[in-house]
């Protein structure tokens, strides 16, 4: 397989464009994980409303180009969304990646190339794991 398919201009767009969410010391909602296919790791911060809504949000990936740009995805669609519709869009990716039907998530249609990269798998779930683990850290 051809990675200049996957590693297009939008792609790598948006994985520049992840300076945009600056892991930031003051949210005080943070959680950080790792890929056990690539060793990728993705940290969150989060900041939520009196709704436990995100409201604020701080992303910091340490993966390639495919992980940047999931977590820039991730991040620009975050605002306004709670754990009971960060999960089911991570279930959602996960069934994707095994072949179903892509996620309702803005802009997610920008990394629909890597379900043919099973390496670059990993990397793609965890920006919606670090949420959730940051989520479910609040008590």
């Amino acid at each position: 397989m051809s990675s200049a398919k996957l590693y297009n201009a939008e792609l790598l767009g948006l994985a520049t464009s992840l300076a945009r969410y600056p892991l930031s010391d003051d949210l005080p909602l943070r959680a950080s994980v790792r890929s056990a296919t690539c060793g990728s790791v993705t940290e969150v911060g989060l900041e939520l409303d009196q709704r436990d809504e995100i409201a604020r949000i701080g992303i910091k990936a340490q993966a390639c180009a495919v992980g940047q740009a999931a977590a820039a995805i991730f991040a620009a669609g975050a605002a306004g969304k709670s754990a009971t519709e960060i999960a089911p869009t991570l279930a959602g990716i996960e069934q994707w990646l095994s072949g179903g039907d892509l996620p309702d998530w803005a802009g997610i249609g920008a990394i629909a190339a890597a379900r043919d990269y099973p390496a670059r798998h990993g990397a793609i779930l965890l920006p919606w794991r670090a949420a959730l683990a940051a989520l479910n850290e609040r008590g």
